[in-house]
């Protein structure tokens, strides 16, 4: 059995996936706020997608692949097979688009919640375990079930908190926790599923296929990169609570003034406004002396 190290950089790698799944928590559950309050259909299924990529791309596989940074193996080299990584991404966020699906629509429930909650745990651990099967080694894993439950157990319930939380949490103060409190279930079902793996050596060396954990860390870091700033700028952009109310008073105040300058005119029977001159400069002044020829 070879021996393995999961913090071949120190604590730098920790460190760095803790801040991802943070960051990604925070992005995610202010994304998943906006589900509900959205007037349209397509707008909650903007929001939606922002915050599925939010919590599964960033907050969660993201933050996998950091920690897998300071993962080694002594005695043999590690590679990554990139369709395989791809596909744990794909997982990851369309799990937790589902689960944000399931409710993100109708009527908040305990159903609706733990239904969504068990869909996006299990997408969750899917991802970890698909990301696993992507390494390229010379040697065999091997896990201990018992451990591989509690991190199934663990993705389980960390999910279904994530959603509700998503639903319930609106104040600045209350998503920074919560994101605080994700970011350690997210980087307790790693670890924790980490911790049951065992790697047992070939006797002969072959040639490893798959892309150097270099080759990918570029490419990574840049979708990371681009992702975050877009859903600031999305959120940024997006008009807020008080920004519509601020709208709906502007129209209700020009409401008044336009119904007066497209009201009818009064009712004239005399005909004097007809026969008003006053305001107009260089109109003579009516006479009541008869002037036609005689």
């Amino acid at each position: 059995m070879a021996e393995i190290n999961h913090f071949e950089y120190g604590w730098i790698t920790p460190a760095l996936s803790y801040a991802l799944s943070v960051l990604g928590s925070a992005l995610g559950l202010v994304c998943a706020g906006r589900i509900r309050t959205a007037r349209t259909g397509g707008q909650r299924a903007w929001w939606g997608l922002l915050a599925a990529w939010a919590l599964g791309g960033t907050a969660i596989w993201a933050m996998h692949f950091m920690a897998m940074l300071g993962f080694a193996v002594e005695g043999t080299r590690i590679r990554y097979d990139v369709p395989i990584t791809a596909a744990s991404t794909a997982i990851a966020v369309a799990a937790v688009g589902v689960g944000l699906a399931i409710v993100g629509t109708g009527r908040l429930s305990p159903p609706r919640v733990l239904a969504g909650g068990l869909f996006t745990g299990a997408g969750v651990a899917a991802m970890h375990y698909t990301g696993m099967a992507a390494m390229r080694l010379d040697g065999t894993l091997g896990y201990d079930r018992t451990r591989v439950v509690l991190s199934v157990l663990i993705a389980l319930v960390a999910a279904t908190v994530a959603l509700w939380l998503s639903m319930t949490v609106r104040r600045g103060l209350a998503i920074a926790a919560s994101a605080l409190v994700m970011g350690i279930a997210v980087n307790g079902m790693h670890f924790t599923g980490m911790s049951g793996l065992s790697v047992h050596l070939h006797e002969r060396s072959g040639e490893l296929t798959g892309t150097e954990v270099s080759g990918l860390l570029v490419p990574i870091v840049l979708a990371v990169v681009f992702g975050v700033v877009g859903l600031v700028y999305a959120l940024l952009a997006a008009p807020t609570d008080d920004d519509r109310a601020g709208t709906a008073y502007l129209d209700a105040r020009r409401a008044p003034e336009h119904s007066l300058a497209t009201a009818e005119p009064t009712p004239d029977p005399v005909g004097l406004r007809g026969r008003s001159t006053l305001g107009r400069p260089g109109t003579p002044l009516a006479s009541r002396r008869d002037t036609s020829p005689r």
